[in-house]
């Protein structure tokens, strides 16, 4: 009865849906395309029924880049298999047209009515779902245990948060995680905040994120602008909203302190401020370049953006990162890296890739989102803690200035990421044994 009244909800705010979906398609066009996959509805011919269908659900940009660590391994041990991709996010379905081989298919996952779901198992008919991380759908999960679709959630994580949010909903969300196939989660924590709602966790794989190799040929890219660029960088890595103007408001408060006057009257360069530093930021959602660029221009500095750059970045107090797929490129270049959204209570952003390229990272309070990776990395001396952005700005400033602390920070970083491996191969190992079963 509780699901019933889920489904009449989910069926009933379907033109709330539609009216998101077009206002996010004013910042990001990706969103128009193919949107009654949302509802069930194929243009694509039905894929067959011949058990070699694995659909991976990667909702956003984060969770396709480690579904392509897995896919690629995958691939390795079972290389006739089919590959159906789906995504929540524009950015996420962009990013996945890159994992795609001839036969294999791409969609929308379908909005959770029951509807729209028993027509998205018709037309794809997959022999196993892997739900990368968290996204677990009462409905979906009810309609594949009906019809004998194992599904898992993999390199799953459960933040304290959330497992609050699950206990709240219980007479919804336990259903839903129970009726998975398996749960193989990130870390110990994970697991035992699943174990807390009574869902059992079949392994603890590690980060997928850890398997994944930096683009040689972007990291070398980085590398080489490094050298230069005549002074450190210091980047912004996967910068949220507010946190931008924080920084610039620090930065415009060195140079007033440095100047003595107000900065809306000083004419001097923000190196007066923090002598010896480029400073470079990198926004974690497209949608919002043009918005930090403003931000940027707004405040007095002058800014070079990627999109503009030749063979070497332009001249600018500002890097602006508005790119897509280069963030290995953009660690290569950067000296040490400030992490967004742990400055914010957003739960911080991953720093694993980081420190695969042996960039430092300076963390702020809030890294509930990736807890586990954040303590290890500290304790590895691959990254500190600060308990604000204007304590991290301080302290990078002191660790670019200082070749030997930030030398010993990056060997700890790259020495860091190797260390973790190994979750692909576990994961890998336990789809095969599902399906063959």
């Amino acid at each position: 009865m509780t699901r019933w009244l889920y489904a009449c909800f989910m069926v009933l705010a379907q033109p709330l849906l539609r009216r998101k979906i077009a206002r996010r398609a004013l910042q990001e066009p990706g969103y128009l395309e193919a949107v009654e996959e949302r509802f069930g509805r194929y243009t694509l011919p039905p894929l067959p029924a011949d058990g070699r269908t694995v659909w991976v659900h990667a909702v956003s940009l984060g969770e396709t880049r480690a579904a392509a660590v897995l896919l690629a391994r995958l691939r390795a041990q079972w290389p006739d298999m089919r590959l159906l991709l789906t995504h929540g996010t524009a950015t996420g379905r962009a990013e996945g047209k890159s994992l795609l081989r001839p036969g294999d298919a791409q969609a929308w996952l379908p909005w959770d009515t029951p509807g729209a779901v028993q027509r998205f198992l018709a037309q794809f008919r997959p022999r196993i779902g892997i739900l990368m991380e968290t996204e677990v759908w009462p409905n979906l999960a009810a309609a594949c245990a009906r019809d004998g679709v194992p599904l898992v959630l993999a390199n799953a994580r459960l933040s304290a948060k959330s497992q609050r949010q699950a206990q709240r909903l219980a007479w919804l969300s336990l259903p839903a995680y129970r009726s998975l196939a398996a749960v193989w989660a990130q870390t110990q924590d994970d697991a035992g905040r699943f174990a807390a709602l009574g869902v059992p966790v079949q392994g603890v794989f590690g980060n997928l994120k850890f398997d994944a190799t930096p683009d040689a040929a972007q990291l070398a890219a980085g590398h080489a602008w490094r050298t230069t660029a005549g002074r450190p960088v210091v980047m912004f890595a996967s910068s949220r909203e507010g946190e931008e103007l924080e920084l610039l408001q620090i930065l415009r408060s060195f140079r007033a302190e440095t100047l003595d006057h107000p900065f809306q009257s000083a004419p001097d360069s923000i190196a007066n401020a923090t002598p010896a530093v480029q400073w470079l930021i990198v926004p974690r959602h497209p949608q919002r370049f043009d918005e930090v660029a403003s931000l940027i221009e707004a405040g007095g500095f002058t800014l070079s953006r990627r999109s503009r750059w030749g063979a070497q970045p332009g001249a600018a107090e500002i890097w602006l990162g508005d790119s897509l797929g280069e963030m290995a490129l953009y660690y290569g270049l950067s000296d040490a890296a400030l992490l967004g959204g742990s400055f914010a209570p957003l739960g911080g952003q991953n720093l694993i890739e980081a420190a695969a390229c042996g960039c430092p990272v300076l963390m702020g309070p809030h890294t509930f989102n990736f807890s586990e990776a954040a303590e290890l990395a500290q304790a590895a001396g691959a990254a500190t803690r600060h308990a604000s952005l204007r304590e991290a700005v301080e302290a990078v400033l002191g660790l670019v200035g200082d070749g030997g602390r930030e030398a010993a920070m990056a060997g700890a970083a790259g020495r860091f990421a190797l260390a973790h491996r190994g979750a692909a191969d576990r994961t890998v190992a336990a789809v095969l044994a599902l399906v063959r079963h």
